[in-house]
């Protein structure tokens, strides 16, 4: 018997197009291996096990199954969207246990697409920090089971990762797509500003969040990301020779970047010159102000998203956060230091195509209750192991995470990728030309 677990989103759907399995089938064998693992992997907040299979069985049924992208697929949605008849907690205890009435626009298209909700998974109180552990679970790397999987979108990437599901949706505010895509040695996407709807909680972080695909193959990213957009990121014909810029560099001042995640970037560097592609050394020219202009906006956005909550509900590092952010929120509301990075930054952008940079500086904290510790604590460990992400939330331009490489442990390690604004087909393609030289394991040893 053919198992389904482990497959990419791409084959499931092809089999279940051709009516070689059952949608039932395929979302059964997954409920299984959640019901086996997720106990010590922390996946999952909400797993819709009855609502799941008869939502297959709803899939299997329709008549235009045969053009389903994501027929039969099953899929996990960061608890932070809107699932029709499941609660939206936002990984606190002080937001209601309300059914939500309808689909965040996202989901519908998943739906729509054929996909099957199973579940909702594990993120940090508001989705504030890199690490995903609060009153509702702690999510685990399952490449390394004593580290976290990152945050914010961190039981999304779990759920990857362990073939719990082959697709997860989550989304980006200052790296939570590509922060566990990195740690967990997934593919993600950031999209550019507009690019996918976002309405992630109240204001997107003054639009810096984005919402993106968890996938293991740049094939199946590539298929989420299509499918929540609207439209297709098709793969060009003769894609063009490409000057990379390649950067070592940490962003911010006193944070260096470790020994595995420079030698990834080399290696990736060595891989584009063999493609063809000309690739450089060359620095983003980072403003000294870069720490300050991240600071101010990633706790501002805290303070908007924690309006109208028990404050006496949520834990002390995100009452830390969101008091801070309310003494930038006027500043930040105009917008001004983001733009003046972007001003900065585009002269670069207009020399070269892509921009190759390590994803992270180092690997993930342990995987402990990061929520029951104090603010100053969590904010300098989220800094010194993920300081390469934030850059371009701020800017709004699409950025990408690849595995390429593995740390002493045997966990992986990754590349991250940048580009101008409507840039994301180019992305994907230095990203399938990465995968093509170097393939990477697909799902980590956790049975």
């Amino acid at each position: 018997m053919t198992s389904w677990v482990g497959r990419t989103a791409a084959e499931i759907a092809a089999a279940v197009r051709e009516k070689r399995v059952t949608p039932r089938e395929v979302v059964a064998e997954h409920l299984d291996r959640i019901g086996k693992l997720d106990g010590r992997l922390g996946a999952f907040r909400v797993v819709r096990a009855e609502a799941a299979l008869a939502e297959a069985d709803e899939v299997g049924s329709r008549d235009d199954l045969g053009e389903l992208p994501l027929a039969g697929v099953p899929v996990a949605v960061k608890d932070n969207l809107s699932v029709r008849g499941e609660s939206n907690r936002v990984g606190t205890a002080a937001t209601p246990d309300t059914p939500a009435e309808a689909d965040h626009v996202v989901v519908a298209r998943l739906r729509a697409a054929g996909a099957v909700v199973v579940g909702l998974t594990n993120v940090p109180e508001l989705c504030v920090f890199g690490t995903t552990e609060g009153v509702h679970g702690t999510s685990r790397n399952p490449w390394d089971t004593s580290r976290t999987a990152g945050g914010s979108s961190g039981g999304s990437a779990t759920a990857v990762a362990a073939g719990l599901v082959p697709l997860a949706l989550g989304n980006d505010g200052m790296g939570s797509l590509r922060i566990p895509a990195a740690n967990c040695g997934l593919v993600t996407l950031k999209p550019g500003s507009g690019v996918v709807p976002a309405g992630i909680s109240d204001g997107d972080w003054f639009g810096m969040s984005e919402n993106g695909p968890l996938a293991t193959t740049v094939e199946d990213a590539r298929l989420l990301l299509s499918v929540i957009a609207g439209t297709e990121f098709v793969r060009r014909d003769a894609p063009a020779t490409l000057d990379v810029a390649v950067s070592l560099r940490s962003p911010l001042a006193g944070v260096t970047v470790g020994a595995p995640y420079k030698n990834a970037v080399r290696e990736a560097a060595g891989l584009l010159i063999k493609a063809g592609h000309q690739v450089r050394r060359a620095d983003p020219p980072y403003p000294m102000s870069l720490g300050v202009t991240s600071l101010a906006t990633w706790t501002a956005g805290t303070s908007v998203d924690a309006q109208g909550l028990d404050p006496r509900l949520l834990a002390r590092r995100t009452r830390v956060h969101a008091a801070i952010g309310r003494r930038f929120l006027a500043g930040v509301r105009t917008g001004k230091a983001r733009q003046a990075l972007r001003d900065r930054l585009e002269p670069f952008f207009a020399e070269h195509d892509v921009l190759l940079l390590p994803a992270l500086a180092r690997r993930s904290p342990k995987a402990e209750a990061w929520h029951e510790r104090g603010w100053l604590r969590n904010v300098l460990a989220n800094t010194a192991y993920s300081p390469l992400t934030p850059p371009w939330n701020l800017t709004g331009w699409p950025a990408m995470s690849v595995p390429l490489g593995t740390l002493p442990s045997g966990a992986p390690t990754a590349v991250q990728l940048v580009a101008r604004p409507g840039s994301e087909t180019v992305l994907l393609e230095v990203a399938e030309e990465l995968e093509r030289r170097q393939p990477w394991q697909r799902t980590a040893p956790v049975d």
